[in-house]
């Protein structure tokens, strides 16, 4: 019991290590691309810790099951280093028991996934779904903020106010700048500058909003030429756009789980292999990560880690790779991603013998040149 709690506490201890280096590394990664948005005035700031929580299942369950893998062989890694493996193995300690213990918190983690991947991930997939459509729904209008250029439709809009009243209603000291583009994209015809002393939003019977300007100018031209035309208007009316969101989050995602189970629809069935598949993965990489973790203390603790990394990313990829055939339907349902777990457990089983059966041999052998010595 001793042994177990010690294994366990290393093992949990160096998970929740590399486990929070990832989640920090993934969600610094995300929430800068939101401040981006944010910064362009695509998003709301003040919505972005909201959206990097509804995401944050979603990171955790996948994450852990590396981390947890990461953790096992470091762990393990230092043990062997530091000859405390070998103490463990003198005193009885198989390859075989040594897995059983790892189980202990490879089930609690197991677990863990299970409820992030059947609950949690599909609800904050949802509300992020909802949240990125709340966003989708404003303007240039709603997002702008005095005082700060921001650019919209990928830069070729940039807008500016001096001032903006509490409510968002009424602006002050306008400027727009919008580049004038050909119908397919490719060529640009100009500068279209909006100039106004103040600007109000007015809402359509369609829907269509637009920035009703007043007392101001329009230039329309090319910068450095002289061939440009200047009109003064008393009101102008100009449409606002819609800020462009990328939600990086599919429909299938925020399916509830309760759902999935009776739909025969691939897409539905491909969604629920995949979360089935996580749970899966915990116990598998745990058999593969217990063998890679054995070193030489001669050789130094990370000699497998790229390998065993390279591993891991191949049973992640052909995961998700057989996802998307399954949903295409280029494979059929009834084999699902079990192959792929099968061919990954027959793996993890020959690295768990493979060492044991290597120095049996060897030890043959070498009994063998005695002998005949």
């Amino acid at each position: 019991m001793i042994v177990f709690r010690y294994l366990s506490r290393e093992v949990l201890v160096t998970l929740s290590a590399v486990s929070a280096v990832l989640l920090v590394i993934i969600m610094s990664g995300r929430f800068i691309k939101y401040l981006a948005q944010a910064a362009s005035g695509a998003l709301d700031p003040g919505v972005l810790f909201m959206i990097m929580g509804f995401r944050l299942p979603g990171f955790l369950q996948l994450i852990l099951p590396l981390g947890l893998f990461l953790g096992i062989l470091l762990a393990y890694g230092r043990l062997y280093l530091e000859s405390e493996m070998t103490v463990l193995a003198a005193t009885g300690m198989s390859q075989q028991r040594l897995l059983a213990i790892t189980l202990g918190p490879a089930t609690l983690v197991a677990l863990l996934v299970a409820w992030l991947s059947f609950s949690l991930a599909p609800q904050g997939a949802s509300q992020f779904a909802v949240l990125i459509n709340k966003q989708d729904a404003l303007t240039e209008f709603d997002t702008l903020v005095p005082g700060r250029f921001q650019a919209l439709r990928d830069g070729t809009r940039i807008t500016y106010t001096q001032e903006l009243s509490e409510d968002r209603t009424q602006l002050g000291g306008v400027f727009i700048s919008e580049r004038r583009m050909s119908d397919d994209k490719s060529e640009e015809r100009g500068i279209t500058v909006l100039v106004a002393e103040k600007g109000r939003q007015e809402v359509r019977p369609d829907g269509s909003r637009f920035l009703v300007l007043e007392n101001g100018y329009r230039y329309d031209g090319n910068p450095g030429e002289a061939n440009y035309r200047a009109i003064q208007y008393d009101t102008y009316g100009a449409m606002l756009p819609k800020p462009e969101i990328s939600a990086e989050v599919t429909e299938r995602d925020a399916i509830p789980s309760s759902e999935l189970f009776g739909n025969d629809t691939p897409r539905y069935q491909a969604e629920l292999h995949w979360r089935i598949s996580l749970p899966i993965l915990v116990f598998i990489v745990t058999l593969m990560a217990v063998p890679l973790a054995r070193v030489n203390p001669r050789q130094g603790r990370y000699l497998k880690l790229l390998p065993a990394i390279l591993l891991y990313m191949a049973y992640l990829t052909i995961l998700i790779a057989v996802r998307g055939a399954l949903e295409k339907g280029k494979l059929p349902m009834a084999l699902g991603m079990w192959w792929v777990h099968a061919l990954f457990l027959a793996i993890g089983v020959g690295l768990m013998y493979w060492e044991p059966l290597r120095l049996k041999l060897a030890g043959r052998r070498t009994a063998g040149e005695v002998a005949h010595g």
